[in-house]
């Protein structure tokens, strides 16, 4: 169902019994768990889907190493239960998106023997935790083996390492198939429209005044329920309900930086436990690239949020001081920031006390607000979420239980690990090409390939696997509106490389006011969007 139609749905006068704000990680996972159950849904997002914070993680399935450490520690049971509850989800994602996630070696280098059965011992608590859910075992490596392993390591000083495993996973597009899935199962999705204002009836909440975030029209929804699941704006959609809410978030930013791929082994990150002011980082594989990140300072809450001269800095300084390799600046591919929301919250005796797990937050006229949180467990927090709209929305759904422990998301129902060979028989495809479509699309990779016979086979950029046909199929089956949705979030071409972006931004153009229909107007006015984002490092 495309954009239009969806508009269409949306404008009509019917009663949703649910409408999601925030088409991130957990406006998706909730709009995918009610419509699951039967219930009416409606999805707005005022951007791109997983536009903010849910496209720009590190790129971890995880219970994390670090909360762990922090229960252990400080005996503290909501850590604990953190890290359980990610380690179970961990193993689900990986099951429900099997082309979109994999398991990933890490190894974590020790440079004190005092840290070596330290480290080892947590991690082997880790692997414990994780129970039916185990993806991998500890254990100790030599320093030889720790060199083997991920071959940059600074070898000076070095002792030992202990391996350990967790997944990884591509975020934009893992948002996008669990929207499309929500749409398989009935709920009217739509990117770009926002919510201006919130309705009321008898002082209660009844639905949300929406806007067209490229045309501008407005209209009225209805809905049993309204659920704010925005991420890092929550504050803004609450104070549309109520002008005096106090606010529950603050936030900090994380950068990340992506290198050429010989920094990291096509199969190992490597896990730094402890940097000079006690932060974890990661230089991962991704993509045939590196990601090293990331980084934590204080932000304002803005859309775009810019990475800091200071944070790029870091990070360097951080992967020169673990490697044997050179790192500048010139290395530097891309750089892309996002807001980590830090919620308070208000039920807890301390209200300064900052959720590291999710809240939910029901407003006296009953708009329902769930925030915090993280990736790996997006799926329990939209359990969390349909559970306690059904109770205080007095909805009735045909099925009453979760649904979504065991649903395959878009791609991965009948996703072949071996398809990209079926790919290069069928198509002819190299096989980088073949490999990538494989891991991107899962099961629905052939819609793509097809496209490649109508004239759009071309790569477009010579040293990167991705395809003119992901643009037409982006805009005819993956409701991509912008150029920006598909180099960074349909495909991950803006997030691995900016300059190559900017030299295929025309042919983008080109082939999406095609299929969209665009004046010329309206492409120009797309290429100064897209050229400001992709300047701003997205």
């Amino acid at each position: 169902m495309g954009r239009i139609e969806n508009l269409k749905n949306l404008k009509q006068n019917d009663i949703y019994d649910l409408l999601v704000i925030g088409g991130g990680a957990t406006g998706c996972g909730v709009a995918l768990d009610a419509a699951s159950r039967g219930l009416k849904v409606a999805l707005v997002e005022k951007n791109d889907f997983s536009e903010g914070t849910s496209s720009r993680s590190t790129k971890l399935v995880h219970g994390g190493v670090r909360y762990l450490e922090m229960a252990v520690k400080k005996l503290d049971r909501v850590q604990y239960n953190l890290v359980r509850d990610g380690l179970h989800e961990r193993g689900l994602l990986l099951k429900n998106a099997r082309h979109l996630s994999n398991r990933l070696s890490l190894v974590t280098p020790l440079y004190k023997w005092i840290d070596v059965p330290y480290v080892f011992a947590g991690l082997k608590f880790y692997d414990v935790l994780s129970g039916k859910q185990n993806i991998g075992h500890s254990r100790l490596l030599s320093r030889k083996e720790a060199l083997r392993r991920f071959p940059g390591l600074k070898s000076e000083g070095l002792k030992a390492g202990v391996l350990y495993y967790d997944g990884q996973f591509h975020d934009a597009r893992m948002a996008l198939a669990l929207a499309l899935t929500a749409a398989e199962q009935g709920a009217v999705i739509s990117n770009h429209v926002a919510v201006s204002g919130i309705i009321k009836e008898d002082n209660k909440v009844s639905g949300a005044q929406l806007t067209d975030s490229l045309t501008g029209d407005s209209w009225t929804i209805k809905a049993r329920g309204v659920i704010n699941a925005t991420g890092p704006f929550v504050d803004q959609i609450r104070m549309m309900d109520d002008p005096d809410a106090a606010k529950i978030l603050t936030a900090s930013t994380g950068i990340h930086i992506i290198l050429d791929k010989r920094f990291a082994p096509p199969d190992t990150g490597l896990m730094i436990p402890e940097t000079e002011d006690g932060r974890v980082l990661f230089v991962l594989p991704w993509e045939d690239h590196a990601i090293v990140g990331t980084t934590d300072e204080p932000a304002e809450i803005t859309e775009h949020p810019k990475p800091l001269e200071s944070e790029i800095e870091y990070l360097l300084r951080h992967v020169t001081r673990y490697f044997n390799l050179s790192v500048k600046k010139t290395d530097i591919k891309a750089v892309w920031s996002g807001l980590r929301p830090l919620v308070s919250d208000p039920k807890a005796a301390d209200t300064a006390r900052l959720a590291r797990d999710h809240v939910i937050v029901d407003s006296p006229d009953g708009l329902l607000t769930i925030a915090g949180g993280k990736w790996t467990t997006y799926r329990k927090m939209a359990l969390d979420t349909v559970d306690h709209a059904i109770k205080v929305f007095n909805l009735t759904p045909p099925r009453t239980t979760c649904q979504t422990e065991h649903l395959a998301i878009l791609g991965s129902a009948a996703y072949r690990e071996d398809g990209d060979q079926v790919l290069i028989e069928k198509y002819g495809f190299e096989p980088d090409v073949a490999a990538y479509l494989n891991r991107t699309y899962g099961d629905q990779a052939d819609k793509v390939a097809e496209l490649t016979l109508q004239g759009y086979a071309a790569r477009l950029v010579d040293h990167h696997p991705v395809l003119e046909a992901e643009i037409v199929f982006a805009a005819r089956h993956e409701l991509a509106e912008r150029a920006i949705d598909v180099l960074a979030r349909r495909m991950p071409l803006a997030l691995l490389d900016t300059e190559a972006s900017k030299s295929v931004l025309p042919r983008v153009l080109e082939i999406m006011a095609k299929e969209l229909g665009w004046d010329e107007q309206r492409r120009q006015e797309e290429q100064l969007w897209t050229e400001e984002r992709l300047s701003e490092a997205l």
